[in-house]
């Protein structure tokens, strides 16, 4: 299901206008796609309803009322080819916070909202359905409305907190702007970090419209919220190559393998298809037959999500809530609403109130793991019911079954070479490692400030000191200096000239960033914001821009710090329920 080539126009200029953004517009996915067969025609449909075929919903979202701009990723509007007025421009915002009308002709006047299957570390779900059946479980308040090819590359844009859709579960649809304000900038960071993820393309906030949430009174320390609070909503813009979720094939693979409806199988094979085409062309040879290019799939998914969730870790990324319907099947980062970044540093880390242990911060590999499981045993179902001849279903089946079985090894492997890399070793030290993630979790560290201290190569253990949020006892102490010897020993500290130093120094720097996403910096920028304020917004995004430089006197005071005591377990800053 290759994308006709006249879909690709060339790009010579900035973007200035609607009208010319319109130009570049190309709707792949509702265009070679079904819509579900029941849905209204004109997209107004935004009570909770099921979901019985087809691969979305057609949506018109719900603008809020009186929209502000607050801010847009100017790194991004460059990469896409828009001028940095478009962000301002009032066809543009009435747009990007929900209203579709009077848009050009070359744009879709609804968006579409997207249903997918759940399962919580390999188990599957149907409760959280409101009609126990899963046909009612979807994207609840995020809707597309643009798919563009954009400086040769294809973009879904997506608001998030669009208003209701079928698939909201009795919800208002509305995302708040302290959650808004949180995505955006996550993307932004995680961008600069060197992490898949999702982008950020612009954030609105209305002026007059608010809804109630669950939230922490000042200075809690619980763990649940215990208040209602009045919030102002917003619309964040974000955008992928696609929106398609493991869960998403999951829900194909479940109809079809209950034969739920005639066509159920194919249209598992086509977003599967769909799935290849948008995320893997570059990857796989789509003029292989399709048993081919599912077990390519398969193999090229796996290094991608091995490769991010070994890219969370080395950033101190905490996704909290690694259910299969937030695994996007491109392999980046989605879904920021119950993440959060490991300041003080413990493996079991978790942000989120509801998350568990099993998705907390070393989890994640295992996580993974299971999600990548769930995708797996939908693509068998989509093999065992294709009409090939046997000895090529079978040899499909038993090449799937074989990359399956490497995803633990693959994922050692890698997760091995990135501590290696944060450690500045040429190869993984078992012992040095595990003796050294001991040490931090017994003592109390910041993850960031330690790796980030360590690449100046210290030579006493007092170097690291502003890492420690305590000294350590007198045997934790004894401890760290031997470590200390023995990673000097391990990297050859002694043998090495200034200029040799200054290699792995610039080496460790660019896998252990100076900056990092601290909870309690975060909270004021998106209570001023609420003020009408956006100056810390603006601030974090400039600083998050460049987290692994050096920086000014006047950043490191403020954002290269521990986290204040009182700060440690409040809720709202160092855990929060995923209520946005």
């Amino acid at each position: 299901m290759s994308m006709p080539a006249d879909t690709i126009r060339s790009q010579s200029s900035n973007i200035t206008t609607l009208d010319q953004l319109g130009e570049h517009s190309d709707y792949s996915y509702i265009r070679l796609l079904n819509a579900d067969p029941q849905a209204t025609p004109d997209g107004r449909d935004h009570r909770a309803r099921q979901v019985f075929s087809g691969h979305y919903v057609p949506v018109k979202p719900t603008p809020i009322a009186s929209p502000q701009y607050i801010t847009h990723s100017e790194t991004f509007f460059k990469e896409l080819g828009l001028d940095d007025s478009l962000a301002t421009d009032e066809g543009f915002i009435r747009l990007f916070s929900g209203d579709m009308t009077s848009l050009p002709d070359t744009m879709k006047s609804t968006g579409w909202a997207t249903g997918y299957a759940l399962s919580i570390y390999g188990t599957e779900y149907v409760q959280q359905c409101p009609f126990h059946t899963g046909n009612g479980y979807g994207d609840g308040r995020a809707i597309s409305v643009v798919e563009a090819v954009l400086n040769d590359k294809r973009w879904e844009m997506q608001l998030k907190g669009a208003g209701p859709t079928p698939y909201c579960r009795g919800a208002d649809g509305r995302a708040v702007l302290r959650s808004s304000v949180r995505e955006f900038l996550a993307q932004e960071l995680m961008h600069a970090l060197g992490v898949p993820t999702s982008r950020s393309l612009t954030l609105y906030t209305s002026l007059s419209e608010r809804v109630d949430r669950p939230w922490y009174y000042p200075d809690s320390q619980s763990t649940d919220p215990e208040i209602m609070v009045s919030n102002p909503v917003a619309i964040s813009t974000r955008v992928a190559p696609s929106f398609i979720r493991v869960g998403q094939i999951e829900l194909f693979a479940r109809r079809a393998r209950s034969n739920e409806h005639p066509t159920a199988h194919h249209e598992l094979q086509q977003i599967v298809e769909h799935l290849i085409t948008r995320e893997y062309s570059n990857d796989i040879d789509l003029s292989l037959p399709l048993t081919e290019q599912v077990v390519e799939l398969a193999k090229h998914f796996q290094s991608r999500l091995i490769n991010l969730v070994s890219n969370w870790l080395r950033v101190g990324f905490c996704q909290g809530n690694f259910n299969s319907d937030n695994c996007a099947a491109g392999g980046f980062t989605l879904d920021y609403g119950p993440f959060g970044f490991c300041e003080l540093f413990e493996p079991a880390f978790q942000p989120w109130t509801g998350g568990g242990r099993h998705f907390s911060f070393f989890n994640q590999p295992a996580a993974a793991q299971k999600n990548y499981e769930m995708f797996c045993k939908s693509l068998r179902v989509l093999l065992e019911g294709l009409n090939v001849d046997a000895e090529a279903s079978n040899d499909s089946l038993q090449a799937l079954e074989v990359i399956e079985d490497n995803f633990s090894n693959n994922m050692e492997q890698q997760l091995n070479a990135m501590w290696a890399q944060k450690l500045g070793l040429a190869k993984y030290d078992t012992d040095l490692f595990v003796e050294l993630i001991t040490l931090m979790a017994n003592t109390g560290v910041d993850y960031t400030i330690f790796f980030r201290e360590l690449s100046s190569l210290p030579n006493e253990l007092s170097d690291l000191d502003n890492s420690f949020y305590r000294q350590p006892p007198e045997d934790l102490l004894d401890r760290w200096n031997t470590w200390l010897a023995k990673w000097q020993q391990a990297i050859k500290l002694s043998e090495l000239n200034d200029h040799q130093c200054d290699i792995i120094k610039q080496n460790m720097q660019k896998v252990n960033p100076k900056y990092t996403w601290r909870e309690w910096r975060v909270v004021p920028a998106y209570q001023n914001a609420e003020n009408g304020q956006y100056g810390l917004i603006h601030e974090l995004q400039e600083l998050f821009a460049t987290p692994y430089k050096e920086g000014t006197a006047a950043q490191n005071e403020k954002y290269y710090t521990l986290r204040p005591q009182q700060y440690l377990f409040a809720g709202g800053v160092s855990h929060y329920s995923c209520s946005s």
